[in-house]
């Protein structure tokens, strides 16, 4: 097998490790409640 397709095959497998590890990862942020001053101009439309 020539250098080239090891790196190949090396940098796939990274690939496919990255990929499995982002889909597996708790990624989930709790929701934060945000008050927003509101204007009265706005409020009138």
């Amino acid at each position: 097998m020539s250098r080239f397709g090891l790196i190949l095959i090396v940098l796939l497998l990274l690939l496919i490790g990255g990929v499995v590890f982002l889909s597996t990862v708790d990624t989930e942020v709790p929701p934060v409640q945000v008050e927003k001053a509101m204007l009265n101009e706005a409020a009138a439309k």
